[in-house]
């Protein structure tokens, strides 16, 4: 049966791609009209294309997406959002769970991909690895936009958690900025990337359901710069209880 299916599963994801990449040459020329305005205004801008390429992409390609709010979202304040990462379609997903303007700190490497590269490096936080003063500069413009209000995401495992455990290790750096700038950590569950897109292959794109869970944010007022591995811990607790609450698919 798996094999009968195959060729509509090869085409349902040559219909996919074709429909994301004319869509994101929408983006693309948006982003031209878009940059004069400025850094912020203008990468407000970028992201809120962003955000109707993702949801009408995501429409057309069946996928139901939907954000679930253990509290109400107050607009007002900006939050370092600490997300689970398991799936390429992550990229996607990012504007239609986060809909209202937010800088995602990503690879700068990915700036290198034609046309998407081009809206990527406008519309998020690019870190480059390759020495301190790179990493230190990414730092040092997450906290800028942090004080002009607007939410920063970061995906704390770094990489895909290939571990078929709730979630891998978590970096500092996230923690580290929290407590620094005094902004709240706020996690984010997103629970059906993993079966939507493995992370083994594209190709194994489905039509589905998709869900995100916005956790309650957690104060860091009563932490110094020494308790960041004790915020780190009690986040990745939170989410991990979380998830497997959910019982989502990836755990082995």
């Amino acid at each position: 049966m798996a094999f009968l299916l195959l060729p509509l599963r090869l085409l349902y994801v040559a219909y996919a791609f074709l429909i994301f990449f004319i869509l994101m040459l929408l983006v693309f020329l948006w982003t031209l009209m878009v940059l004069p305005f400025g850094r912020i205004r203008g990468g407000n801008l970028v992201y809120y294309g962003c955000v109707a390429w993702s949801k009408v992409w995501l429409s057309l390609v069946f996928i139901r997406h939907r954000n679930i709010h253990i509290r109400p979202r107050e607009d007002d304040q900006a939050y370092i959002y600490v997300a689970n990462h398991i799936s390429y379609l992550d990229a996607a997903l990012i504007p239609s769970v986060f809909t209202h303007p937010v800088r995602a700190l990503g690879k700068v490497e990915m700036t290198k991909v034609p046309f998407f590269g081009f809206i990527y490096k406008n519309a998020i936080v690019t870190v480059d690895r390759s020495s301190p003063q790179n990493r230190a500069r990414s730092v040092e413009l997450l906290k800028s936009i942090l004080r002009k209000g607007i939410s920063i995401l970061v995906f704390p495992e770094g990489t895909f958690n290939l571990t078929h455990k709730p979630l891998k290790h978590f970096y500092d750096g996230a923690f580290r900025v929290a407590i620094e700038t005094g902004t709240p950590v706020k996690p984010v569950l997103i629970l059906d990337a993993y079966d939507r897109m493995h992370y083994r292959s594209i190709f194994t794109l489905n039509p589905g359901r998709s869900r995100a869970v916005f956790l309650p944010a957690i104060p860091v007022d009563s932490y110094t710069i020494h308790d960041i591995a004790q915020l780190k811990q009690k986040v990745h607790d939170i989410m991990e209880k979380e998830l497997i609450k959910y019982r989502v698919s990836w755990i082995g």
